[in-house]
């Protein structure tokens, strides 16, 4: 845990909101499901790091579409999410403290003025205020799944843009993440794929997962050595409640496949 100097005054304000969200927090599924690039919200303090409305609500910003997503699958799954209510921009819940854009200053060409030179002290603030409680929350849940025997299967929800400017065009559709351990995710991506063999999905695509690009897989999955993955659904596909429940429909029937899967060759 970092620490910074207590002269400071607080980044969040009581008129805030608290970093975490905690939905259907005794669902019952195996499913631990987080969405670290959930919302748009900035500190008051940090007064829109300097950006106009139309940046602060793309896809620099957020994950489009993931929380909705990662919503229906809550509910069609029965399990516990973690959403994460600040902006990417402000600090990036998936990223350790180390990473250069963790608190980026330049996202897909824009430049984010809020972030320019700012003290060590405020990077500090910001993690240990905001990144930090939504991993210990999630931390938490997971030391008690163990404490109690009850088994965790960990799925983070993002969403990407077909194109990042001045880029090629991203043709998949979902992209299934995961790095040391593939073994849940390729059951998942086996079962969806001969599910649905005319969407374009692929394993690590169009990011692939490691130490200094992500957190949440490193961290919760890989270290405690629970079955997970990292999908990535294109954002253009859920933009709208229709296309929301349709890819968590999809999803869900992937992910109880793989479960059960598992199940059966343990």
């Amino acid at each position: 845990m970092l620490q910074y100097s207590e002269t400071f005054p607080s980044l969040l304000s009581p008129s805030d909101p608290r970093p975490v969200e905690l939905v259907n927090a005794d669902g019952r599924a195996d499913f631990v499901l987080v969405c670290e690039h959930a919302g748009t919200a900035v500190p008051r303090r940090l007064r829109s790091l300097g950006l106009p409305a139309a940046e602060s609500l793309g896809h620099i910003a957020y994950d489009v579409g993931a929380e909705d997503v990662a919503r229906r699958l809550s509910d069609q799954l029965d399990a516990p999410l973690f959403l994460q209510r600040y902006s990417r921009l402000v600090v990036d819940c998936n990223r350790p403290f180390s990473a250069p854009d963790c608190i980026p200053e330049v996202s897909d060409g824009t430049v984010v003025p809020g972030n320019l030179n700012i003290a060590e002290y405020q990077r500090r603030q910001r993690y240990t205020e905001i990144h930090e409680p939504f991993h210990r929350g999630v931390a938490l849940l997971l030391d008690r799944r163990a404490t109690a025997g009850s088994p965790a299967v960990l799925v983070a929800v993002h969403s990407f843009t077909p194109r990042l400017a001045g880029g090629p065009g991203r043709p998949w559709q979902l992209g299934v993440l995961s790095n040391r351990d593939r073994s849940f995710a390729e059951r998942f991506l086996g079962s969806f794929q001969k599910r649905n063999p005319t969407t374009i999905s692929a394993h690590n695509e169009p990011y692939v997962v490691d130490d200094q690009g992500d957190y949440t897989i490193p961290v919760h999955g890989e270290a405690r050595g629970l079955p997970h993955l990292l999908l990535e659904i294109r954002n253009d596909l859920i933009g709208d409640p229709e296309g929301q429940h349709r890819w968590a429909s999809l999803i869900a029937d992937g992910l109880i496949d793989a479960r059960e899967t598992k199940h059966v060759n343990d």
